[in-house]
């Protein structure tokens, strides 16, 4: 969930390759819906989305999709946290960043 179209573009075509499901949305109204559909193993949520907050749907994700990874992303400062629910990535993220968020899980 990114509300950078180029965004979502570079992160599918770095996944291209990976054979992996590969679902874009831009607002975190889009995103939940997408993800109430697709139960998606991995989810890249933004924090600044046109329509909220997407890091304040942390805790609505963990509880409510326990099977999904999690990982926070943002462009700005992000704070360190030693949370083991979740990763925090700040952006440009690095083919191989991205690539050992799907193969650590």
């Amino acid at each position: 969930m990114d509300d950078d179209y180029d965004y979502g573009i570079l992160m599918k075509k770095l996944l291209i390759n990976e054979n992996v499901d590969f679902f874009v949305a831009h607002t975190l109204t889009e995103g939940l819906m997408i993800l109430e559909k697709e139960h998606p193993e991995y989810v890249f949520l933004d924090n600044k989305l046109p329509d909220g907050s997407g890091w304040e749907q942390t805790e609505f994700i963990l509880h409510n999709y326990p099977k999904t990874h999690l990982n926070l992303l943002s462009g700005y400062h992000v704070p360190k946290t030693s949370a083991s629910t979740f990763r925090i990535l700040e952006k440009p993220i690095s083919r191989a960043e991205l690539l050992s968020c799907i193969d650590n899980g």
